[in-house]
């Protein structure tokens, strides 16, 4: 009774502001750091110009200015909806509508050329449940500028209701994105990216799974060429649904690296909304033995999760973790052309299982 009560305590507050208006701020770039983050939106784009929960017939591509403010911390993510404070919150700046993929492929080029970049390599993060557009261009930029990814940064948008409530829309949506998924990798793939990294969140892994499937059903060794590597935060996904997605992808893209909590109470309610209230996603496994069967690396980053802002997102609101993880020598390698172990980019213990590996990080000075 106690959990229905808090849970419907959430929803209420939930349901009483819209955050898919965000100002535009122009001047906010003369104030912070602009950061430039392309987006495959599969939202339809409303009367003011913003993208809402809208399912969307076709995708549309931008590019967003994001401002990161000047006292901004590593691990935080400080915004506003209505007045948002440069100095102090990380605002939107700009958005321009591709009219073309043409365009696209110049921006992209730009876009490497800025940053000199001698590979094209491009990290496409895809949002989990309950989120919005310009919220994943934020937390994007936000991880991307914290732990140093290089290249260029895009974001799979797809049509979250951005509810507590609208978990089931959440459900519907994830499944009706995924050909706007796989269209994205091509479109990048056609635009010049020689090297692409899928980092998804909690649902978003799961919607990232279900693309990577049908695209093997229909091409297979698809994924591996199409991907450098591939990155799954907290995925709000059953473990024998992900099995069978593995099997069906047979030539898993390397390094394959999940990130998971024993600590993740919003996977716990996913459990418990399915009913398997005993049972674990994938995101909170505390044993690697059932994914043995596939070559992935498993990090655990329970450790960190007391002093994260989220703990289903301990990868990237962990002031500890963040910085630990952009301080890894070799960080910047992890996704290079050859495949890569993680295990000794990061301090902790290693247990091997199979083809699995999980890496149990420890914080500095403690034991695992």
């Amino acid at each position: 009774m106690r959990f229905l009560t808090v849970l419907a305590a959430v929803l209420w507050l939930a349901s009483c502001s819209d955050r898919s208006i965000t100002a535009i701020v122009p001047d906010a770039v003369d104030v912070g750091t602009p950061r430039t983050v392309f987006a495959a939106s599969a939202r339809a784009r409303e009367a003011d110009g913003s993208y809402g929960y809208r399912r969307a017939n076709r995708l549309q591509f931008l590019e967003l200015t994001v401002s990161i403010p000047p006292t901004h911390t590593p691990g935080s993510l400080n915004l506003s909806y209505g007045r948002p404070d440069p100095e102090t919150q990380f605002v939107l700046a700009g958005q321009e509508v591709f009219t073309s993929p043409e365009l696209l492929r110049r921006r992209l080029l730009d876009d490497q050329r800025e940053q000199d970049s001698p590979i094209r390599e491009v990290t496409l993060f895809v949002h989990g449940y309950n989120a919005t557009q310009n919220e994943t261009a934020f937390r994007a930029a936000q991880l991307a500028n914290d732990i140093e990814i290089p290249g260029s940064l895009m974001i799979y948008s797809w049509p979250s209701r951005a509810r507590a409530f609208g978990y089931a829309y959440d459900l519907d949506s994830m499944l009706f994105a995924r050909d706007g998924l796989e269209q994205t990798i091509r479109q990048l793939k056609a635009s010049g990216a020689e090297r692409i990294v899928l980092v998804a969140h909690s649902m978003g892994a799961a919607l990232s799974m279900e693309m990577m499937r049908q695209a093997e059903i229909r091409e297979p060794g698809w994924s591996d060429r199409m991907l450098e590597g591939v990155v799954l935060i907290s995925p709000d996904l059953d473990v024998d649904v992900f099995r069978t997605q593995m099997d069906r992808i047979g030539t898993v893209p390397q390094p394959f690296v999940v990130m998971v909590s024993r600590k993740d109470p919003a996977l716990n309610i996913s459990a418990r909304l399915r009913g398997t209230a005993e049972s674990r996603r994938l995101g909170n496994i505390d044993s690697i033995d059932r994914i043995a069967d596939y070559p992935v690396d498993v990090i655990d980053t329970t450790a960190f999760s007391g002093d994260a802002a989220s703990r289903h997102f301990v990868a990237a609101t962990s002031p500890a973790l963040v910085t630990l993880l952009s301080s890894a020598p070799a960080m910047g390698e992890a996704f290079g052309p050859e495949e890569t172990s993680f295990d000794f980019l990061i301090p902790g213990g290693v247990e091997v299982s199979g083809r699995a590996k999980e890496i149990i990080l420890a914080r500095p000075g403690e034991d695992r």
